[in-house]
């Protein structure tokens, strides 16, 4: 290597980011893959997705590998490595693969705080496909959250809030609940008619459930004209002011002026209803705490700590935060920027 490289990976539940970036600050390649958390594919299929993506990230960067580590710092952050045991096993096998000369495994939430923060330390909640916390205090205490899903206590993420929605629509179609417009706009935005048909598509699998996901914009854009969609919107806050409480309380910093950075598909863009009951939920917990969604991508906040151990200054990672920003942009697919901000309706047709 002439120059320092980071490999940096953000590895979710419903995508990965992985990018090689020069010391400088200047990205040499960005690829978007799938899915890589290993609570869903397991390690070897994690590492499956993320050896590809390399191999696809060096041949698009056009650096020879054949001698060595391509990267000098590789920040793999990725979501379903929650305990300590699961973060271990996993780094030792990429290191044994020779990506890059030091690598360090973690969850993605510590990606998310970076990005969202010049700081190091705060808390971040991410909610994309489920939903997760962590709180870094300024001498490095860290509060962690399994987020196993429900055996762990969690509710939140476009999962779960699809899910809510769904079960709302059938519950009002059969009198067992509230009349809700979700009884309409559900199944009309997978072309269908009503809850009952959409539960007999779920049932014999010919739609998958986990698309789902792709009902949180619907609920979000429902909430403040009806009363049911806007008690799922406001569970989801009550969810994220819980998490951010936990972790506040538990590293002493609820009265400290400490920020709480939200993202992931559901809080990136976080505004109206959801961003004023999460700030005022947190208003509560302490008056100095300042609560902000990022428009970083979380492999911006991977790219960021890798720029860290290499002691890049302002201008490196102010220009990685820009150059990244704005692959990652160009790299998403239109069908999940149109997911993140709108849902079909019946007058789509």
């Amino acid at each position: 290597m002439t120059s320092p490289i980071v490999l940096a990976v953000d590895g979710g539940n419903s995508k990965t980011h992985l990018a090689l970036v020069d010391a400088d600050g200047h990205v040499r390649a960005l690829v978007h893959g799938p899915l890589s958390s290993p609570h869903h594919l397991g390690v070897d299929g994690c590492l499956n997705v993320l050896e590809a993506m390399f191999e696809e990230a060096v041949d698009a960067a056009a650096i020879p590998h054949d001698d060595g580590p391509v990267a000098a710092i590789g920040k793999l952050l990725l979501a379903g490595v929650d305990f300590p045991a699961e973060e271990q096993r996993l780094q030792e096998l990429v290191s044994a693969r020779g990506w890059a000369r030091h690598t360090t495994v973690g969850n993605d939430t510590v990606a998310l705080l970076r990005a969202g923060t010049e700081r190091g330390w705060g808390v971040a909640v991410v909610c994309g496909a489920g939903i997760n916390c962590i709180g870094v205090a300024p001498d490095g205490r860290q509060v962690r959250f399994p987020a196993l899903g429900e055996i762990t206590g969690d509710w939140g993420g476009g999962y779960d809030v699809g899910m809510a929605a769904v079960s709302a629509a059938a519950r009002s179609e059969d009198g067992r609940g509230p009349k809700t417009s979700l009884e309409l706009f559900v199944p009309a935005h997978f072309r269908l008619g009503t809850p009952s048909e959409l539960a007999e598509a779920f049932h014999v699998q010919r739609i998958e459930r986990r698309r789902v996901l792709e009902l949180a914009p619907l609920v979000f854009a429902q909430a403040d004209r009806d009363e049911v969609a806007g008690a799922i919107v406001d569970r989801l806050a009550d969810e994220v002011v819980a998490l951010a409480r936990a972790a506040l309380t538990r590293l002493e910093l609820a009265q400290e002026p400490v920020e709480v950075v939200l993202g992931g598909g559901l809080l990136k863009a976080a505004r109206g209803r959801v961003l004023e009951k999460i700030a005022a939920g947190l208003a509560e917990v302490g008056s100095a705490i300042a609560v902000h969604p990022t428009s970083s991508a979380p492999v911006v906040g991977a790219a960021l700590l890798g720029l860290d151990d290499l002691r890049a200054g302002p201008v490196e990672q102010e220009r990685v935060r820009a150059e990244l920003t704005a692959a990652v942009e160009r790299s998403e697919p239109a069908a999940t920027k149109k997911l993140l901000t709108t849902a079909r309706t019946p007058s789509d047709g």
